[in-house]
């Protein structure tokens, strides 16, 4: 079974210079080419490359790649909308950011768009000026007007809320000149210099029809985007089908930020209905790569004629920071607003019968938000999470004070059945007491939860999850729908329980409040998809965005990770502790891999077709676990 369900653009996380920077010393009030959360960038003003990259390897050749999320089809060129599908990677190939992120730091940021950034001494603004070789893939020159026309357009109505939500630290872009643009923020938070340079640009003329008359920007779907990228589209054979082709004109493909990227000249992706057949195409030559999700399809499937023959190869490659992958629970339902029941629905979760039974035991058990990163709690609290837990006493669970949650487990002398056994309990204490066949209210009223899923196979998780919740006497049923409903109903909350995935960060920041935050419970479209309301876990949110150091970041982030465990908002399910990818003997990938990296955008934005002469051999070794 699969573990991705979500997708979120690759924001760079992103800050200021250092310590002495909050300090209002003088060297940030000057214009920086690169600028970090937290210490210094580690790459210095005249760096040729990242380390991760291969400046070197050849820039040819095609790049056949499958479904590059869960999405089955395709109806939208635009992915700034709330509705549609978006044509598959459009985001990272055709758009381009102000700064671009390391992925082998922390926090920091180097040129793109923009050549520098000068931030001010009291965090309350960030100007960034423009680089005069930057332009559309139309041939014009991008302008300030320009990038205040992006920010502008993806902080209004038309465009989806989850880039509202990003960008909600920017009070306002105001152009200063051709050039130089200045955001002005609404609060002096760490990151909110490098929110701005997340921001993806796009031309004003997109979908501007013959009359000069430019139609609402979300009923711009189908337009090809006038856009900043290293891509444009060069054919649809349908809604399943696409072909990018690198732009022979693409203004940035020799910036240090660019050098050893985008080395296809062709990027196509085909779209299979079901990842059996999906596996297929892969095996039969019909793909170049594919990222395997499936802990069976890995260690059962990848086997044939030409994996032993050398055409076709499996490579897992190490990974920073994990994501938390958990069946969440809708608290907009009345019968999830009890802590007592979330918990008992953890209970019933036998993690480590599934991994050792149906994924060969190639998975760890979530038990943090953060998980495998120092910003994830483990222990007792110390002395600057009690700081933080201290004034929220009243209004978060008492366990948060003591040791870090251990998840139940089914490893001798513990089972099953005593797990179930506590559920039983916490049920009763919150009213729930099994009659009439039946887990019941003080009403009569049974429970029943449906489970939305979307991905063929994930059944095998699920009905056995059912089970114990059947023994229960909770009615739980599974309702497998299609990519884009299961999408929709994703969007306006309307599901009982799914199995969800927060994306990992190197490091914590704005997401927290899309994720977590009260305001965006009510948000149609949000991240916050549990529905959490709590003014605890908004404090301590705050907390983490106004950190000065990583001392105190790593102190509030693990503080609401106690928060967020303990009130069970979903069940802690798994993750893989690296990326699986099965690729053809021709590929090949650069010797570093980074740090923290979204594994199909690692294999199209950094692989390549190795030179004909060297096809033979591997060009590097795989980090395995």
């Amino acid at each position: 079974m699969r573990l991705v369900k979500f997708r979120w653009p690759r924001a760079a996380r992103i800050a200021l210079c250092t310590g002495a920077c909050l300090a209002l010393s003088t060297v940030c009030a000057q214009a920086r080419p690169s600028i970090a959360q937290y210490d210094e960038p580690k790459y210095p003003a005249d760096f040729t490359h990242f380390d991760y990259a291969n400046p070197d390897a050849p820039a040819n050749g095609t790049l056949s790649f499958e479904n590059y999320n869960e999405l089955q089809t395709y109806d939208s060129l635009n992915p700034f909308l709330v509705r549609g599908a978006p044509a598959p990677d459009i985001l990272n190939l055709m758009f381009d950011t102000l700064m671009q992120r390391s992925w082998d730091e922390l926090a920091s940021e180097y040129p793109l768009i923009a050549n520098d950034v000068e931030v001010a001494p009291d965090l309350s603004s960030a100007t960034f000026h423009i680089n005069p070789a930057a332009r559309f893939s139309n041939g014009d020159p991008i302008t300030a007007a320009d990038v205040k026309y992006s920010f502008d357009t993806l902080t209004g109505p038309k465009a989806s809320p989850l880039f509202n939500a990003q960008f909600s630290v920017i009070k306002n872009a105001i152009v200063i000149d051709r050039s130089t643009i200045r955001f002005d923020f609404k609060h002096a938070e760490r990151d909110a210099p490098l929110i701005a340079g997340d921001l993806p640009i796009f031309s004003p003329k997109w979908g501007m029809q013959p009359d000069g008359k430019r139609p609402p920007f979300d009923q711009i779907a189908v337009a090809p985007p006038i856009s900043s990228g290293a891509y444009l589209i060069e054919a649809r054979k349908n809604d399943k089908e696409i072909v990018y082709r690198r732009n022979p004109d693409y203004w940035a493909a020799n910036l240090p930020s660019r050098r050893g990227m985008f080395r296809f000249e062709r990027i196509t992706f085909k779209l299979y209905r079901d990842h059996y057949t999906q596996l297929e195409a892969f095996k039969a030559g019909d793909a170049d790569a594919v990222v395997e999700y499936s802990a069976t399809q890995w260690a059962r499937k990848y086997v044939g004629k030409n994996f032993d023959n050398g055409l076709l190869k499996k490579g897992e490659f190490a990974d920073g920071p994990a994501q938390m992958q958990g069946m969440l629970m809708n608290l907009r339902k009345p019968m999830f607003q009890d802590p007592r029941v979330r918990h008992a629905l953890t209970m019933a979760f036998d993690y480590d019968w599934m991994n050792r039974m149906m994924f060969y035991g190639q998975y760890r058990r979530t038990s943090s938000y953060f998980e495998a990163s120092p910003f994830g709690a483990t222990g007792m609290p110390g002395p600057k999470e009690l700081a933080l837990l201290e004034p929220l006493r009243a209004s978060v669970p008492p366990e948060v004070f003591g040791p870090m949650l251990k998840q139940p487990d089914t490893i001798a002398p513990n089972s099953l059945r005593g797990n179930l056994r506590v559920a039983r309990d916490l049920l009763a204490q919150a009213g729930w007491h099994y009659r009439d066949g039946a887990l019941r209210d003080a009403s009569g009223t049974p429970m029943t939860i449906e489970i939305m899923d979307d991905q063929p196979g994930m059944d095998r998780l699920i009905l056995p999850y059912m089970q114990a919740l059947g023994m229960l006497g909770i009615q739980a049923h599974m309702r497998e729908i299609d990519s884009a409903l299961y999408q929709k109903r994703l969007d306006n909350f309307e599901y009982d329980m799914t199995t969800f995935i927060y994306p990992p960060v190197t490091i914590p920041g704005a997401e927290l409040t899309r994720r977590f935050g009260s305001a965006a419970a009510s948000e149609i479209g949000s991240e916050n998809y549990p529905g959490i309301r709590s003014k605890a876990v908004d404090s301590l949110i705050h907390s983490a965005l106004s950190a000065d150091n990583l001392d105190d970041l790593e102190a509030a982030t693990r503080a609401l990770d106690r928060v967020l465990i303990y009130s069970f908002y979903l069940v802690p399910e798994y993750y893989a502790p690296g990326a699986r990818i099965g690729y053809k003997a021709t590929l090949g990938h650069p010797d570093k891999v980074p740090m923290s990296y979204q594994y199909e955008d690692w294999v199209i934005d950094y692989w390549y077709n190795k030179a004909p002469a060297a096809q033979g051999a591997s060009s590097t070794t795989a980090t395995a676990h």
